[in-house]
């Protein structure tokens, strides 16, 4: 028997992406129809081995229309391909004892490959690290180039359009992070009077209260030099991709700074573009907030962020305040150019105020966001009038959707499981955000009486199960919530975030 190979011996990235099914009722679970990877080496960035397999899921009706628009991935594509457990051995030796890398891989692929192994009843693949290409580069590059999908920063550099397969949108990832690393050395190495941001420009320019933001580089980066001389500022052509001579030569694991113009005046400070550092900060730091992951704007997270003792709830309107004919939704601006759907009441963004409602399903934490916080929700249920006004808000979001031509699914807000619960239901998410790897609840949780006097909690942790124990089925609350639209992992919708909780004591 070979031996097991060590760490040491797989320097190797392998940047992988899975194609599945997308899940057509609760408890369905994801079935793997693609598996891709690529074999990087982490100082040169060339591509040294790939491999990639069709997979024929235990059952081909997964293999649904919707999973089709996804990928493009038919059942008869797919009929004749091995099952998982038939490339399972390829699958566990391009994976194990390597540095794992990919776009948005820590909350799905990763676990989906799992799944897929302990389904087979193999152990899985374990990895000597994980780089998360959309924790990295939303955290160090920003929002500059809008919401952070690989198609939008594929589009953003102009360097082609994703095909929603494996093999190329593993090879797509690495040219990305490429393109990014280019920008924030060149961002870092210039001086600041080219870094004005033209028109066409990646470069983004410096805010005047010198204050970090997610368009500008943060100000603890290390810079260079003051002046590009050929010496300090290294050969990078992103342009030139396929030409192995001309890849950037920035390592992703390596400590080292070096050069012989760099800050001496500061050896501690951090290398921007050294990835391997930011491994483990990748899995435990919140990007802000997970109330609509990807899709979530600076502005949002600070609407989100309530400030202590904020009492103030001006804005929010009760149900019967709401006209039907006046919800409607609009494309708003976003990021360099892009657009977004909001949800209007006339002409201010509509949030809602909903008294007594019957919590349904108590809180449930195990999903976690980015920075591996359990994202919380809980259902309660949706009365006659609130249906009315969630289901007008569905239209006028999903005619706007429909016209982006995006290939996610539509989801409706408003819950119709009528086989097991006799009422319709909603879904009230409860955000939270982490700063210095501390977590707290992103909405204002009250408590009110038998008496009727309500008191605001303090909690002095983050902790799901200590929730669960307030918030829990057949009690009542009364939510101050706002409506926002996602798009996110082939789905889309309405998401309603909580602002405000009064959880009334039983």
């Amino acid at each position: 028997m070979a031996p097991t190979p060590t760490s040491d011996s797989r320097p190797e990235i392998c940047f992988f992406d899975l194609e599945t099914t997308v899940p057509q009722r609760r408890g369905q679970g994801y079935s793997i129809l693609e598996f891709g990877a690529i074999l990087v080496c982490p100082k040169r960035l060339v591509e040294l081995h790939s491999y990639s397999s069709l997979v024929r899921p235990d059952d081909l009706s997964f293999v649904s229309p919707a999973s089709v628009r996804c990928n493009g991935i038919t059942r008869e594509a797919v009929v004749s391909a091995p099952s998982f457990s038939e490339i399972a051995d390829e699958v566990h030796d391009l994976l194990h004892g390597r540095v794992w890398a990919g776009h948005n891989i820590v909350r799905f692929d990763c676990v989906r490959i799992r799944e897929a192994f302990e389904k087979i009843g193999r152990a899985p693949p374990e990895p000597k690290g994980i780089i998360d290409s959309l924790a990295l580069l939303t955290q160090r590059f920003g929002r500059r180039a809008g919401n952070m999908k690989m198609a939008t920063l594929a589009n953003y550099f102009e360097i082609g359009v994703q095909s929603h397969r494996s093999l190329d949108d593993v090879r797509m990832n690495l040219e990305v992070v490429k393109y990014c690393a280019t920008v924030l050395l060149l961002e870092s190495s210039l001086p600041d009077i080219l870094t004005g941001n033209p028109q066409g420009s990646p470069i983004s320019q410096s805010s005047d209260d010198g204050k970090s933001s997610p368009e500008q580089p943060s100000p603890n980066m290390h810079t260079l030099s003051s002046s590009p001389t050929s010496e300090n500022v290294p050969n990078l052509s992103p342009a030139g991709v396929g030409n192995s001579e001309h890849h950037p030569r920035i390592s992703l694991l390596t400590h080292h700074i070096g050069g012989a113009n760099a800050d001496v005046s500061n050896p501690v400070q951090p290398d921007p573009f050294n990835m391997g550092l930011l491994r483990n900060e990748i899995k435990t730091e919140a990007l802000q907030s997970d109330v609509t992951m990807e899709e979530k704007t600076e502005q949002e997270s600070q609407d989100i962020d309530i400030a202590e003792g904020s009492s103030s709830y001006a804005g929010f309107l009760a149900l019967d305040e709401v006209s039907l004919t006046s919800v409607n939704a609009s494309l708003v601006p976003y990021y360099h150019g892009t657009q977004r759907i909001k949800l209007l009441h006339e002409n201010d963004g509509l949030q809602l105020f909903c008294p007594c409602l019957r919590v349904r399903f108590g809180v449930n934490g195990k999903f976690l966001n980015q920075g591996g916080w359990p994202r919380l929700s809980f259902v309660v249920d949706a009365s006659p009038s609130l249906c009315e006004i969630l289901n007008a808000c569905d239209n006028a979001a999903k005619t706007i959707f429909e016209d982006c031509r995006s290939s996610s699914v539509w989801k409706p807000i408003v819950g119709r499981n009528y086989r097991y619960i006799n009422n319709p239901t909603v879904r009230l998410h409860i955000p939270t955000v982490a700063n210095d790897n501390i977590a707290r609840y992103a909405a204002e949780i009250h408590q009110k009486d038998s008496s009727g006097t309500v008191q605001k909690l303090v909690f002095s942790k983050f902790d799901a199960a200590e929730l669960g124990n307030l918030i829990r089925g057949g009690i009542f609350v009364d939510a101050f919530f706002s409506l926002d639209t996602y798009d996110y992992q082939q789905n889309a919708g309405i998401r309603l975030v909580a602002k405000k909780l009064v959880i009334h004591s039983d």
